[in-house]
């Protein structure tokens, strides 16, 4: 299963919402059981949640994840129980703080698992917890809320966080799918996120609203003189010239570009 470029959340509440996926065409939508509903909302957004995920057309072109409850909740084994039954690809689990609670979930369901790093313990922690992930999210808000911290344009308060998560996805191998910007339409705003999301090693990124779907693809997704540099940088590797542009063409330059057509959806 191929790490989205777009993460695309919508309220379980909503499943009018969840029918318009296909227009807005993410890469993966998350069906949001937990921060999208009110408490005395839960369980009716649960049983509208697996129907909707189960009236989406197939070959929609999304893949379907809902957003379970957290495990400490009291709606998190439900939760789990219904995404495990229903038509879902995948399951996001939320505020992930031990190898206990994704072992726990594992035992509950055999989907896909993109898993929260959202908050102090799970920052702390987060290279034990990426392991055999599809990918982890970055969820900057409740972070800096977990730490007393507060938000800013720049997200320089988050740096450190942002970047263990990138780190602790590398050692594993999973994706990684980078914070949300949450003035949903304020394009460059998100278009300056996503592009330095991209360039501390992130994948995809969530998205709050539809708008932000096509620049997120646009963030994640090589330009054609980018894909033209990565073919001649192989291209070189691969004839022994060892020189593009007049830079030296050694391993490392090998794997970046390998890595460009690779989420370009290109054979190296």
């Amino acid at each position: 299963m191929r790490v989205p470029r777009s993460l695309l959340f919508v309220p379980g509440a909503r499943p009018d919402m969840v029918a318009k996926v296909p227009r807005w065409a993410p890469d993966a939508v998350a069906v949001d059981l937990e921060d999208a509903v009110a408490a005395a909302d839960k369980e009716t957004a649960r049983e509208a949640t697996v129907k909707a995920v189960a009236e989406l057309p197939a070959g929609s072109g999304a893949l379907v994840f809902v957003r379970v409850n957290g495990p400490t909740t009291p709606w998190y084994a439900d939760d789990v129980a219904a995404v495990a039954g229903s038509a879902a690809h995948g399951v996001v689990l939320p505020k992930l703080e031990s190898p206990e609670q994704l072992a726990d979930l594992r035992s509950r369901l055999d989907l896909p698992v993109i898993g929260g790093l959202e908050s102090a313990k799970g920052i702390a922690r987060c290279r034990e917890l990426t392991s055999g992930l599809l990918a982890a999210y970055f969820g900057a808000e409740d972070y800096i809320a977990s730490v007393g911290g507060r938000r800013t344009p720049g997200s320089l308060e988050v740096l450190h966080a942002r970047s263990e998560v990138v780190l602790a996805g590398a050692l594993h191998g999973v994706g990684l799918l980078d914070q949300a910007v949450v003035a949903a339409h304020d394009a460059d705003a998100f278009r300056a996120d996503a592009a330095a999301g991209r360039d501390l090693g992130y994948d995809g990124k969530i998205c709050i609203h539809p708008s932000q779907v096509a620049l997120a693809h646009e963030a994640f997704t090589p330009t054609d003189d980018e894909i033209a540099h990565a073919r001649l940088v192989i291209e070189a590797g691969q004839s022994g010239v060892g020189v593009v542009d007049g830079e030296m063409v050694d391993d490392v330059h090998l794997r970046m570009a390998a890595a460009v057509l690779s989420r370009a959806g290109l054979d190296a």
